[in-house]
């Protein structure tokens, strides 16, 4: 739905905009959201601690997180139309 070339979101009856996205992209989004809480926690310990493997592990992992919640995203915006998450 474009508008004076802006697109607006549709929302449902209670006023939540819906978007193109499967369960499985919203449980991406939002694990992945909570693991670089702790994987940022776990970074800082290792530093403060001088324990560079668990410092490594931890960054190593939390890029690989932001990678996949990056494709979840992306997944959702390709779709076009689909299921609402």
């Amino acid at each position: 739905m474009a508008d004076n070339g802006k697109w607006h979101e549709e929302r449902d009856r209670k006023g939540h905009a819906m978007v193109p996205a499967t369960p499985r992209d919203v449980v991406h989004v939002r694990v992945g959201s909570f693991m670089l809480v702790f994987l940022f926690a776990f970074a800082v310990l290792g530093l403060i601690t001088r324990a560079p493997v668990m410092t490594g592990v931890a960054v190593a992992l939390a890029v690989a997180t932001v990678i996949d919640m990056v494709l979840a995203v992306r997944r959702q915006k390709e779709r076009g139309n689909g299921e609402a998450g």
